[in-house]
């Protein structure tokens, strides 16, 4: 483990390689930090592609992932994670509008069509609403 501590902000790190099987890459799969408490980058890499997304509170996606088998009536065994797109969930675009709007309704927030275009997955919908929940609250 390793800190660097400059002025108030403290940034601690704990580098625990995941490794991914068969791979022809580093070995690296996943990588988190933690800048005092609070969540920051989360980093995943794939063969081939490397994605960078910022982490919801725990607490948040597990609203979203309730919200989404709500809406797309899951069964309550289906695994829906935060790399878990809504398409593959069998979610069609009237589909996604829903959980958008079940979204907005639990988080108390509003979402602009912009925004609401770019959500793919559990991770996307997290990310947006806490971005959206911090906003308003300043």
């Amino acid at each position: 483990m390793a800190s660097l501590t400059q002025a108030s902000t403290a940034l601690s790190t704990s580098f625990k390689p995941t490794l991914a099987g068969n791979s022809r890459s580093s070995g690296l799969k996943s990588v988190s930090f933690s800048i005092t408490g609070k969540r920051f980058p989360y980093l995943s890499s794939r063969p081939g592609r490397f994605q960078v997304s910022c982490s919801a509170k725990p607490e948040t996606l597990n609203k979203v992932c309730d919200i989404v088998k709500k809406q797309l009536a899951l069964p309550e065994d289906t695994a829906v994670t935060p790399g878990s797109k809504f398409t593959e969930l069998g979610a069609d675009s009237l589909d996604t509008v829903e959980i958008v709007m079940g979204l907005e309704e639990e988080f108390g927030i509003s979402v602009e069509e912009e925004s609401a275009q770019t959500i793919a997955t559990v991770q996307d919908a997290a990310d947006l609403i806490e971005k959206l929940v911090e906003k308003k609250s300043t």
